[in-house]
Formats: structure tokens, sequence, C-alpha cells
């Protein structure tokens, strides 16, 4: 079989798609990249009985293991898949040196994620992890479980991560 003959499936000599329902299958292949839309990704959760919720904005978010998550579609054409999870907890700004040694130490070990610190405008330290991804060619449905579970799944470990190095206090007896 022609490697490539996958992309040019569904596409005619010019790169258009064919008209809605000439010679394709109401029931899209799984294993042809199909673009990645909020629908998707809602599907993602609902088949893993995760709990979600839709903002104001379109964007699909949820809490994993305590800490907040969004799956965000970027650029002009929605062409960009970001993960992207926030720390449950805050530093002081007097901090900060450390927490970005933390972040950079991760990065001369670890791919993913991309761990950084914010200011907030009340003085505060908050930690983010971020996955991203090029998803023009769109995606298979697994090439997005991948993505998805490795935004979260790296991002919780970044996160395991900081809770050793910053233990909460108030989650120990006294």
């Amino acid at each position: 079989m022609d490697p490539l003959s996958w992309l040019r499936r569904g596409r005619d000599r010019r790169g258009r798609r064919p008209a809605e329902g000439a010679g394709q299958s109401s029931t899209p292949d799984p294993a042809v990249p199909a673009p990645v839309s909020v629908d998707r990704i809602r599907a993602f959760c609902e088949a893993r009985d995760y709990t979600y919720f839709t903002d104001s904005e379109g964007d699909v978010g949820g809490i994993w293991r305590g800490r907040l998550f969004f799956f965000f579609l970027l650029g002009d054409d929605q062409e960009v898949l970001q993960v992207r999870g926030h720390w449950n907890r805050e530093f002081a700004i007097e901090r900060l040196p450390e927490v970005l040694e933390l972040c950079n130490a991760w990065h001369t070990e670890k791919i993913w994620p991309v761990g950084y610190a914010r200011v907030r405008d009340n003085g505060r330290v908050t930690v983010t992890a971020e996955v991203t991804a090029d998803v023009s060619c769109g995606a298979t449905d697994a090439q997005l479980e991948l993505l998805l579970q490795c935004g979260l799944g790296t991002g919780t470990v970044f996160f395991d991560h900081l809770d050793e190095m910053y233990p909460d206090p108030a989650g120990r007896a006294p």
C-alpha cells in the first residue's frame, strides 16, 4: 500500500475535498485524520466518563486530580491543540526565583509539559503546564487521544512534582 494513500484519500488533485456524500461512507474512518474540534474533545471526555464543562468562550475544561485543565483550539483555523493545566496552589512573590529554577530544571530532563510561572495582578505566583501540538492536518482518534492524555498525564506528573517539593501543610495531620 502507498504510505501516503491515507493523505490522498478524500481529496482531489487540487487538495479539495469532494462534495458531501460523493464517494464517502456516512461513518468516518477512525484511522483517517479528521479535523480536531471541540465536539471531538467532548467525545473524548464522554468516552472516558470524565466530568467536564464548556466555558463561555466554548473551551472545554475539567478538574483532574484537583487541578484545572483546559483543552484549547488556537490559531486562525484552530490548527493548534493545547492542553493547559493550572496548579491548584499559589506561591508568594518572594519564591518566584526558586519556582523559575524548578521549572528550568524540569525542562532539562523532560520534554513535556512546558511548565512556567506567572505573576498575577495580586502579586501571587501561579504555575501552569502546557502541551501544544499542530493539528492542522487533523488527527486520527488514536492520535487525538494520545495528545489529550499526554497533556493531562504529563501536566499531572509536573504538578505532583510541585506537590513533593512544596507539600501542602493543611494536608498533613497536626
